[in-house]
């Protein structure tokens, strides 16, 4: 999992030096220096950088390919039911599949992820079954239910407000003195959200074992990276609290996990926190309420379909002699038939309980709402509906 080499070679990004006034007759300059770039893999699936691609075994790279595959599989299935009324509103992640695995892949069982909406691949990676995910979508309160076989947080819609929560968890894990690290990530939107800022703050002088993900996947909803950030090299914003960062083709899952080993490894050693940037691109809707076509060109989306993550690791496991299109299409096949399963079995526990409204409030129902109970029951009843 760790990077052939410590000392990366990586292209750099170069940050504009921002004027701050500091009175009426001087302005200071201040040099956030440059912000390394990790890319392993071109949009064609070559190697450009083989001091960072991670030494992996062939199982591991074909496992990583599957999970990326199942990711997409199982958001396409998603929309589908959603489209057809079974299934809630929800955050397709089409097109972030690297950016997904690659930030969940390094993590240990005892590590704990904090996740946005936007994370269901991670999610199937850590554990969550994607029935449970669809009941979850589809608004059963026993989705919500963390797997045992992993640390996970709940995710929050409100945007950005699961991140500082993240960071109290890792200074716990700072105080009990435990093996242990929080990888939580957010959209490019959330970035300029005052709370995540006060993570940041707060993770860097106390040195929290947390990783941040930024999902740079070019819009906020309808507002574009540029219309939102004065700086549109987000990692630059960990430079600024002190925290070191590091900016990664979020289309490619190799260098995705080797930025974000390099970074779990920093938080780990007792080095604080450690900003990934990912750099992605939303090909779906922001969720199942929103019409991206009216705020986004086409020619935008078909200049992103070409770099695609999927396709891009396809390339470089046939250069491998991993893959071929029929081993592609039976895999897919395969993950299909998973996808298909899980969606039969969500079915069978998708069982509208309406009375248990009135369970979950009081220990002893009051009076009162014992007899609201009966008449509401009794109106079902009469409806049909038990």
């Amino acid at each position: 999992m760790s990077p052939r080499s410590a000392n990366s070679t990586a292209s750099a990004a170069p940050v504009e030096s921002r004027p701050v006034r500091v009175d009426s007759n001087a302005v200071e300059t201040i040099d956030l220096g440059r912000v390394e770039v990790i890319r392993v893999l071109d949009e064609k699936g070559r190697v450009v950088d083989a001091s960072v691609e991670p030494d992996l075994p062939d199982a591991e790279l074909l496992r990583i390919y599957r999970g990326m595959v199942r990711s997409r599989r199982f958001d396409q299935r998603m929309l589908a039911m959603q489209r057809q009324g079974e299934m809630g509103t929800f955050a397709p992640g089409l097109g972030q599949e690297a950016t997904q695995i690659g930030q969940v892949y390094p993590m240990r069982p005892s590590d704990w992820y904090s996740p946005s909406y936007r994370s269901i691949g991670a999610q199937v990676w850590r554990g969550w079954t994607m029935e449970q995910l669809l009941l979850l979508w589809a608004g059963y309160f026993e989705g919500f239910a963390i797997p045992e076989v992993a640390n996970e947080l709940p995710f929050s819609i409100v945007i950005g407000s699961h991140v500082p929560v993240a960071t109290g968890v890792a200074m716990g894990i700072k105080v009990r003195k435990d093996d242990a690290v929080v990888v939580t990530n957010f959209g490019d939107g959330a970035s300029s959200q005052g709370v995540v800022a006060e993570a940041f703050n707060f993770a860097a002088v106390y040195k929290a074992p947390i990783v941040f993900i930024v999902e740079s996947n070019g819009w906020a909803i309808s507002t574009p990276l540029e219309k939102q950030s004065g700086n549109t090299v987000l990692a630059a914003r960990g430079v600024g609290f002190g925290i070191p960062a590091v900016r990664v083709d979020g289309n490619d899952v190799l260098g995705m996990i080797a930025a974000c080993s390099r970074a779990i490894d920093h938080a780990r050693g007792g080095g604080g926190p450690y900003l990934v940037e990912a750099v992605t691109y939303r090909m779906s809707l922001h969720t199942t309420a929103d019409d991206p076509k009216v705020y986004r060109k086409d020619d935008e989306v078909k200049a992103w379909e070409g770099k695609c993550p999927i396709l891009r690791f396809e390339s470089y496991l046939k250069s491998r002699e991993l893959l071929d299109d029929d081993a592609i299409a039976q895999i897919n096949e395969e993950i299909e038939a998973e996808v298909i399963a899980a969606r039969d079995r969500f079915r069978e526990l998708a069982v509208a309980r309406p009375e248990e409204i009135f369970d979950f409030v009081y220990e002893q129902l009051p009076e009162e709402l014992r007899e609201q109970k009966a008449e509401y029951l009794e109106r079902l009843k009469r409806k049909g509906v038990q």
